[in-house]
């Protein structure tokens, strides 16, 4: 349960940083951040799976270049759902997106 709150915490963080690199991206709080890191961690983990399998056609016939899509319309779609959270245009939310993954990915190696 530490490490649970310990990771998301330290998601948050990395979501308040990467606004102020990347123009398109807002973020009011840390509060914002929070909401915005465990919505991303559940729309990760429940959505994009099922969306994939969804669009594996798709996805075969543009040579993957479709998971971006769907990277970027979560995005959206958490931006949709947590008041504070706006993002505008397509490639700010693509390297949000991947900044995400990449600093879920790299936390989850130290903490279990």
């Amino acid at each position: 349960m530490i490490g649970f709150i310990i990771r998301y915490i330290i998601i948050a963080c990395v979501v308040l940083v990467i606004p102020r690199y990347l123009k398109g991206i807002t973020v009011d709080g840390f509060t914002t951040a929070l909401l915005v890191a465990l919505a991303m961690g559940f729309v990760n983990s429940f959505i994009k799976p099922v969306l994939k399998i969804i669009s594996l056609p798709i996805t075969f016939m543009t040579l993957g270049l479709f998971s971006l899509v769907i990277s970027v319309g979560l995005v959206y779609l958490v931006a949709a759902y947590v008041p504070g959270f706006v993002v505008t245009g397509f490639i700010a939310p693509l390297i949000f997106s991947f900044l995400v993954s990449l600093s879920t990915s790299f936390v989850g190696l130290f903490t279990k």
